[in-house]
């Protein structure tokens, strides 16, 4: 087996052995080298935040050797769409977090 076949076959039996470090090395991908690649790294947190977020900010410490997400984002994000992440990864729940993304999708996707 090769190429993306191998990749794919990788990459499942990477998340079903440890999810949560599975979705950190994901997350530390979408951030790490040059540039952000932000719809993997929105839909990683949106869609982790109310299952296992905590334990995959453990896993993403121990991936980058004690960094954490938070730090992370604050090093490669900035402005409204920093602080959103932010305000997801730390749990503030408020009409904040939803102004704050409305306004980056409207802003860099129309």
């Amino acid at each position: 087996m090769s190429g993306d076949v191998e990749d794919a076959f990788l990459a499942i039996t990477r998340l079903v052995k440890d999810p949560q470090m599975y979705f950190a090395g994901q997350l530390h991908k979408s951030m790490k080298g040059l540039g952000t690649n932000d719809d993997k790294l929105i839909r990683l947190l949106v869609w982790r935040s109310e299952i296992d977020l905590v334990e995959i900010k453990e896993c993403f410490k121990i991936i980058t050797k004690g960094k954490s997400l938070e730090e992370f984002i604050d090093g490669d994000c900035s402005g409204d769409y920093k602080h959103a992440l932010l305000c997801s990864v730390l749990k503030f729940r408020s009409w904040l977090v939803v102004f704050c993304f409305v306004k980056y999708v409207v802003i860099n996707f129309t």
